[in-house]
């Protein structure tokens, strides 16, 4: 059982910021714009959070620092986005070439900003943030070792993350009009809806949780940033797509591929895996085999949004 509860804690660290990323993913596509700068977005986010917690580690620590690290993450992933939203909805640019101009930027930026500020692109952080068990909580059978056991803040933040992007989507008049601005921006328009401020709307929040989930990737694996996130912005769009922008199937796939990353990652603490005759190497391509895979049986049945990638041009009709 020990095994299980190892698997299941290792997948929260790498499914929530799976998780998070690609909701923000969603926010931005269900508006209408394609937002393949989350890579970017993150390592900018993960970078001022990180700064922010080696700067005043000395000071404060624990979870009020970590709270506090996310607050800044957050406004510097909406800072960074508002970049690719005036590029693909102002300048009406192709939404492609603008994203990955951004993840090119993020990580050369934060490397010159390290060694110009520290002399080392490293940014090292003392992990402050490990909760060993959530009194009470922590007790409660079989849940109890999965969620409130060896966690970080960051599992609940996301959770709760997850929960209020359903409640926007699905059951307020702010996703109902999100969802026409992806779908039919024209009819939108139409009855009142300013289509500018809605996908602006849109690639800010997922700016915001871009931004966190990049925070969210860094704290649980590493004591250092390195102007990288491993490619977990890429994964996050696959997360979205295999997910069909639905907040329910994002979290489902999210925790698939949470789980093939854990098995990349950790397999040398599962006995099954670490007795098995296979290289590190092998392990490590097990969650992109795995992207390959899903993709390939379930793009075909994936429906984007309908106006996902066009400019909206008002005058047209």
């Amino acid at each position: 059982m020990s095994t299980v509860y190892f698997i299941a804690q290792q997948t929260m660290y790498f499914a929530i910021p799976l998780l998070i990323v690609a909701l923000g993913g969603m926010f931005a596509e269900r508006s209408g714009i394609v937002n393949i700068a989350l890579e970017g977005i993150m390592v900018v986010g993960a970078f001022f959070g990180i700064g922010f917690i080696h700067i005043f580690e000395g000071s404060m620590s624990g979870q009020t620092l970590l709270l506090l690290s996310v607050l800044v993450s957050a406004l510097a992933g909406a800072i960074f986005s508002l970049f690719h939203a005036f590029a693909s909805i102002n300048l009406k640019a192709n939404q492609t070439i603008s994203g990955t101009a951004l993840n090119m930027f993020a990580p050369a930026f934060a490397v010159y900003t390290a060694r110009m500020i520290q002399g080392v692109q490293q940014v090292q952080f003392r992990d402050t943030f490990y909760i060993r068990s959530v009194p009470i909580l922590g007790d409660i059978p079989i849940l109890g070792p999965i969620l409130f056991k060896n966690a970080y803040i960051t599992t609940y933040i996301g959770l709760f993350i997850a929960f209020v992007s359903w409640f926007v989507i699905n059951q307020t008049r702010f996703g109902l009009r999100l969802r026409a601005c992806g779908e039919h921006p024209q009819a939108a328009d139409s009855v009142g809806i300013n289509v500018y401020h809605i996908r602006y709307a849109g690639v800010i929040i997922s700016g915001i949780l871009a931004g966190i989930g990049g925070l969210t990737f860094v704290v649980p694996t590493s004591t250092n940033f390195n102007a990288t996130v491993a490619g977990y912005g890429f994964l996050a769009l696959a997360v979205l797509i295999f997910g069909q922008w639905r907040t329910k199937k994002v979290f489902v796939a999210a925790f698939f591929f949470g789980i093939m990353k854990t098995f990349a990652s950790a397999y040398s603490g599962i006995p099954f895996l670490k007795g098995l005759p296979i290289s590190n190497e092998v392990y490590k391509m097990i969650p992109y085999i795995a992207t390959l895979v899903v993709l390939t049986f379930s793009s075909k049945k994936s429906q984007a949004p309908r106006a996902e990638g066009i400019p909206y041009d008002k005058g047209s009709r």
